[in-house]
C-alpha cells in the first residue's frame, strides 16, 4: 500500500522529468548549426535578393523585410498595419472575431461529437480509478497540490491573460491592439462555448466535487489561455525554431501538472480532465491561425528559409 501511494507521488515528478528532458533534446537539436552554404547556394540567395534589394542577402544580418512595404504584399513578412488608421486595422478585427467565432463552434461541434460515448460509458474508467487514487493518497502531498492546482482556475487564467495582454501590447512594436483583442476573444469564446457544453450534457463530477463536468476546464483553460501567451511571446521575441519548441514543451508541463492536480484531488472525472485537454486544444488552433493570418508569418523564419511561405 505505501509503495503504491508513493509511486502516485512520484508520477508527478517522473513526467515533469521526462517533459523536460525531451524538450532539451528537442531543443538541442533544433539548435545545431546548419551546413555552410556553398557557392552555388550564394549565387542562388543573392539572385533571389537582387530584384528586390540589390547589394542585399536574405540573412540575419539583412535588413527585415517588415520595413520594405513592397514586400508585405507578397506575404513574406508579417503583415503590420498602422494601428492609428481604422481602415486598416478594422478588416484584421473582423478577421480576428469571425476565426474566433468559427472556432468555438467547431470546438464545441468536436467535444458534442465525443461526448455521448465519455458520459454514457466513461464510468467504467473514471470510477476505479478515482476509488484506487482516494485510497493511495498522500494527505501532505495533496495540500501542496492543492495550492499548486489554482493555476488553472477562471480568476488566474483569466488574470494571466489580462497582464500577459497589456505587456504584449505595449512590447509589440506595430498591431498593439492584437494580443488583447485576441486574449480578450479567447476568454469570451472559451466562457460561452464551456457554458453550452455544460448545458447540454450537465454530467456531475466525483461525489468530492460533484460541480467539476464535462469538459474539464481547468485542463481547457491552461492550454488555451497559457498556449497563446507562450505562442505570442515565441513569435514576437524569438520566431525560432528553438525558441518554439521551449514554448511547446512550457504548455505541455503546465498542462501536465494541470491535469495530475485534477486527478489526484479527484476535482474531475478523468476522462473530463482528458477532454479539457483535447478542448483546450481545438479551441487554442484557430487562435493561432488568427494571429498568423493578420500578423503574418514569423520573420525569424523568413530569415533562415530558403523561401518564404505567403502569409496571407
Amino acid at each position: 500500500m505505501d509503495v503504491r501511494r508513493y509511486l502516485l507521488v512520484a508520477l508527478w515528478p517522473a513526467g515533469m522529468a521526462a517533459i523536460t528532458a525531451a524538450t532539451v533534446v528537442a531543443a538541442r537539436r533544433a539548435s545545431r548549426p546548419a551546413p555552410a552554404a556553398g557557392a552555388d547556394d550564394h549565387a542562388h540567395q543573392s539572385r533571389r535578393s537582387a530584384p528586390d534589394e540589390p547589394g542585399k542577402l536574405n540573412g540575419p544580418a539583412a535588413q527585415p523585410a517588415g520595413d520594405d512595404p513592397a514586400t508585405d504584399h507578397h506575404g513574406l513578412v508579417p503583415a503590420r498595419t498602422d494601428p492609428m488608421e481604422a481602415s486598416e486595422w478594422l478588416p484584421d478585427l473582423i478577421r480576428l472575431g469571425a476565426v474566433s467565432a468559427a472556432g468555438g463552434v467547431a470546438a464545441y461541434a468536436v467535444m458534442s461529437l465525443i461526448g455521448p460515448p465519455i458520459v454514457n460509458h466513461g464510468l467504467a474508467i473514471d470510477e476505479p480509478l478515482h476509488r484506487w487514487i482516494n485510497d493511495n493518497q498522500v494527505r501532505p502531498w495533496a495540500a501542496v497540490l492543492d495550492r499548486l492546482n489554482k493555476v488553472g482556475n477562471t480568476w488566474t487564467t483569466w488574470g494571466a491573460a489580462g497582464a500577459a495582454a497589456a505587456c504584449l501590447g505595449v512590447t509589440w512594436p506595430r498591431q498593439k491592439w492584437l494580443p488583447p483583442t485576441a486574449l480578450g476573444s479567447a476568454i469570451v469564446v472559451d466562457h460561452y462555448a464551456t457554458l453550452a457544453l455544460r448545458h447540454r450534457f450537465n454530467r456531475l463530477g466525483p461525489p468530492s466535487s460533484p460541480l467539476g463536468t464535462y469538459p474539464a476546464g481547468g485542463p481547457d483553460r491552461v492550454v488555451l489561455f497559457y498556449g497563446l501567451i507562450a505562442h505570442m511571446l515565441w513569435r514576437e521575441f524569438s520566431g525560432s525554431e528553438r525558441g518554439k519548441i521551449w514554448a511547446i514543451g512550457s504548455v505541455t508541463a503546465l498542462a501536465f501538472h494541470q491535469a495530475y492536480c485534477r486527478e489526484y484531488l479527484s476535482k474531475h472525472w478523468f476522462t473530463d480532465i482528458l477532454s479539457g485537454l483535447l478542448y483546450g486544444g481545438v479551441l487554442l488552433a484557430p487562435f493561432i491561425a488568427a494571429v498568423r493570418l493578420i500578423a503574418g508569418p514569423v520573420r525569424a523564419q523568413i530569415g533562415r528559409a530558403g523561401s518564404a511561405t505567403p502569409g496571407r
